[in-house]
């Protein structure tokens, strides 16, 4: 259960899905949208997008699809469907 304070902290953080975030960009992972597959949440993981790890994205497809992203010193190669179910938190830009 989430205390006041958790929940005054989750109200100011500006989430998005990490389809979201453009190349270049950093930001750190929340967790899964709650209508996520229980496997495909596992998987994902599994691959190191599991809550407060550090993703960039490195770069995109010429048509959008699919992006490579780097999470624990790793590159992994994401679609879009799969990056629209992980919700990050931005780092604000330098």
């Amino acid at each position: 259960m989430r205390t006041r304070t958790q929940r005054a902290r989750d109200q100011s953080r500006s989430e998005i899905v990490l389809a979201q975030l453009p190349p270049g960009g950093r930001a750190t992972v929340v967790g899964t949208l709650p209508h996520t597959a229980a496997a495909v949440a596992n998987r994902l993981g599994q691959l190191g997008f599991r809550a407060s790890a550090q993703v960039d994205v490195i770069r995109r497809a010429p048509l959008g699809d699919p992006t490579i992203y780097r999470v624990h010193d790793t590159e992994l190669c994401l679609r879009r469907r799969e990056a629209q179910l992980i919700v990050v938190v931005p780092e604000p830009d330098p």
